[in-house]
């Protein structure tokens, strides 16, 4: 199956600004309960955003489409794809496969992901959120789903390095709503949640947002939930010839934020290195060759 360039979502972002005022205010409320917010009537989704049919007409048409139908069809499409699970994933791929040999087309996929996505990260939102995460006032919390958490342990262990109290909350326990009450206002607490997207997670950032936290949210094109209660929303194209969806352009982006987050941490994270290693030429922990 051939992926399009972009979700629905990404093509109201990019034209948020050459939108008119009745078109961006349809373009807030679809995004609202994105994609399900689009599948109504045409009458049904212009009543919900407060605007007119033919505005609705008229803005589907500027994203590219010929018209609702063939907008409503691309947002089913999008769905689907959303909360398909690993069989049927792998079954359209199989059905769909070309005749190059995996190398090449898994490679083809993941560049092609890593591509897109870094055309859709916004600048600004960037150095905020490695603002935020350099900030030394501030504690910081991790947090992954049933897949991403080997994401989220990566990004634990190099903040722990780069700075000071910075906390893993185990995800898979019911314990995790211990986690929220040391948690402070302003303290920043770092989400990872693709397709499947999990109660508990959600649940999480809502809890959180309602303590005065701040969320960064790493998410694939369709964008978790959790989004409607992030500071910090980026999102990974991670569709790839597999029954598994692919982590390689979110943990491109982690390892930019890390190094990003190191620059502005720079004085102290030599001194913890330093003293880390140390710790290590004690314990014996490497083998050294010297």
């Amino acid at each position: 199956m051939t992926e399009p360039a972009e979700t629905i979502a990404e093509r109201l972002h990019a034209a948020f600004d050459s939108l008119t005022r009745a078109e961006r205010q349809l373009a807030d409320s679809l995004l609202q309960n994105y994609p399900v917010s689009g599948l109504g009537s045409i009458t049904l989704v212009a009543k919900a955003a407060g605007v007119s049919t033919p505005t609705v007409a008229r803005m589907v048409q500027k994203l590219g489409f010929t018209g609702f139908p063939d907008f409503q069809a691309e947002l089913r499409r999008e769905l689907e794809a959303k909360i398909s699970d690993p069989i049927t994933k792998h079954d359209t791929w199989v059905e769909k496969a070309p005749d190059a040999h995996i190398l090449n087309r898994f490679t083809d996929a993941v560049m092609g992901n890593i591509r897109q996505t870094l055309t859709q990260i916004d600048i600004e939102t960037f150095d905020r959120a490695c603002t935020l995460l350099a900030d030394p006032g501030q504690s910081v919390y991790v947090v992954g789903g049933r897949i991403t958490r080997s994401l989220a342990d990566y990004f634990f262990m190099h903040m722990q390095v780069l700075r000071a109290d910075v906390t893993q909350i185990q995800s898979m326990s019911n314990a995790w709503v211990h986690y929220l009450l040391d948690m402070k206002p302003g303290d920043v607490v770092v989400i990872f949640d693709v397709r499947r997207y999990e109660n508990a997670t959600l649940k999480l950032a809502e809890m959180a947002r309602e303590k005065g936290a701040r969320i960064i949210l790493f998410t694939d094109q369709w964008r978790s939930p959790v989004h409607e209660f992030a500071d910090c929303t980026f999102c990974g194209r991670i569709v790839v010839p597999s029954a598994w969806d692919s982590s390689v352009t979110l943990m491109l982006m982690l390892e930019i934020v890390i190094a990003e987050v190191q620059e502005h941490t720079w004085a102290s994270t030599r001194k913890r290195m330093e003293e880390l290693e140390d710790m290590f030429d004690r314990t014996r922990f490497f083998r050294k060759f010297t």
